[in-house]
């Protein structure tokens, strides 16, 4: 079951797509949205950010894979960090390149874990009762940022320009995720391809491992990490990250708006 979020003629909507239909519902999509029988062609229709995180958790060094290339140790505990709300964007939003100039920015195609309830210290096997569904994430970083001043790593200034964080283009509710792939393509051509089952943490510990002493929100999105081949984001580059079961999310890098 895919839900979306959509913008038609000046109104915001929310709908759940059926093939190339949005069926309208009204309400609150975590909170039992009622059908209203009306419907909308999905290519008439803008499709917005599916959701509002409070917060979204991004996760580091979650995947063996490339951990193993770069000689990274396996974590013991999920390593993370902070997206802020003016990062989010949504499909076929362009991403904006900061001004002045900040070097190089990096696509980062991820699978994206959306909280559907309510919890804190959330045992591991209760934490399917907790996730709504999956999206498609785009965790674009401002790698040379990260280390530019040797007595500081700024995550928080290199990960949260304005549009960093593509995700989209909907939630899908029914993911078998021990079967999703996820992958990147950048102008057509294919850069990441990666199992999510090569992640450090399962999506379930996770949620039970990042609800401890924090309260995860319906609408947070816990962006899983990324494995190898992710690269630098030219101007007019299209970045499509496609998870199987979900769909793509399409962005484009723009110099200026």
């Amino acid at each position: 079951m895919k839900w979306l979020r959509f913008a038609h003629q000046g109104r915001v909507g929310l709908g759940q797509l059926v093939g190339d239909t949005v069926h309208l519902h009204t309400g609150q999509m975590f909170e039992n949205p009622q059908p209203t029988g009306d419907t909308l062609p999905l290519s008439e229709v803008e499709l917005l950010a599916p959701c509002h995180p409070g917060k979204v958790i991004a996760l580091w060094n979650n995947f063996k894979a490339a951990a193993e290339k770069n000689g990274w140790s396996a974590p013991s505990e999920p390593l993370y960090f902070l997206k802020s709300p003016n990062s989010y964007s949504h499909h076929l939003q362009a991403v904006i390149r900061p001004v002045p100039d900040i070097g190089r920015v990096v696509y980062e195609a991820e699978l994206g874990i959306v909280i559907g309830r309510r919890g804190r210290d959330i045992p591991v096997e209760d934490a399917d009762q907790h996730i709504f569904g999956f999206t498609c994430v785009n965790d674009v970083t401002a790698i040379e940022l990260l280390r530019s001043d040797s007595s500081f790593e700024q995550w928080t200034r290199a990960k949260n320009f304005d549009g960093f964080t593509p995700f989209g283009p909907w939630i899908e509710t029914d993911l078998d995720c021990t079967k999703a792939m996820v992958s990147a393509k950048v102008n057509g051509r294919e850069r990441q391809n990666y199992p999510v089952t090569d992640m450090f943490f399962s999506p379930q510990e996770l949620v039970a491992k990042l609800s401890r002493g924090m309260t995860l929100e319906a609408g947070d999105i816990i962006s899983c990490g990324t494995s190898l081949g992710a690269m630098p984001w030219q101007n007019d580059a299209v970045v499509e990250v496609s998870i199987e079961g979900i769909g793509t999310l399409s962005n484009t890098m723009k110099e200026t708006a």
